[in-house]
């Protein structure tokens, strides 16, 4: 990975751990029409929260595509996303969230990544 690149994903790591942590709730309990509204804004923020991180994903992917290009690398690396999958199934876990449900997440999120990686390849030539 170049140091550009390694800069770029640290960056994104650590803005992202201090979006989640600023945006973090307790346990919320919803009683009346105002916790509900308040619980609804809550998710469109973290769901443009997810949005935006996606995005920066696909960026990073991009940049990937473009290098793996240059240097005829296939932008499909099974063993890779392998890996992800598995870490992102463990961190799902530790979130309540169901391996299922991660595995859906992630092969839709490597499909894009595949994507635009593709899309490199085609702006590079």
């Amino acid at each position: 990975m170049n140091k550009k690149l390694y800069l770029t994903a640290i960056t994104v790591f650590v803005a992202g751990l201090f979006s989640w942590s600023t945006c973090t709730a307790q346990q919320m309990t919803v009683n009346t029409k105002q916790d509900l509204d308040a619980g609804r804004v809550k998710i469109d923020s973290l769901d443009n929260l997810l949005m935006k991180v996606l995005g920066e994903r696909e960026r990073i992917a991009q940049a990937i595509g473009v290098y793996k290009a240059k240097n005829h690398i296939p932008p499909l690396a099974e063993a890779r996303f392998k890996e992800v999958l598995n870490k992102s199934i463990e961190a799902g876990k530790r979130e309540g969230l169901s391996a299922e449900f991660i595995t859906e997440l992630m092969n839709a999120v490597h499909k894009e990544s595949l994507r635009i990686e593709s899309d490199s390849t085609l702006m590079k030539h």
